[in-house]
């Protein structure tokens, strides 16, 4: 795999963290009454390859999954973001050298 590969993976995989953590500190500010992450910010890092981490936070925090905006808004990024990550390896395999040593 190339170097943009790993980044891009990385950068997926940091956005699912930090979007399941918002989420889980938000429920855990809503419990207590506290000043609350903006809802802004919850869809901004799903958007921003977060989705799969939003969407595992929202059901594992039973958290924003009444609102129609995450309900239906994350799971639709989450496969936008699966197609746009399944196109990107679909073609960076079809272009891999098949002589390349190992």
């Amino acid at each position: 795999m190339t170097a943009v590969t790993y980044t891009l993976l990385a950068a997926y995989a940091l956005g699912s963290v930090m979007a399941f953590g918002l989420m889980g500190l938000d429920k855990w500010k809503a419990r207590r009454g506290a000043y609350r992450v903006p809802e802004r910010a919850l869809l901004l890092w799903c958007a921003c390859l977060g989705a799969f981490g939003g969407y595992l936070g929202m059901r594992a925090f039973r958290h924003k999954t009444n609102k129609p905006k995450f309900a239906v808004g994350v799971p639709l990024l989450m496969m936008a973001q699966f197609l746009a990550l399944a196109i990107y390896f679909r073609n960076t395999i079809a272009n891999y050298p098949q002589n390349r040593p190992l």
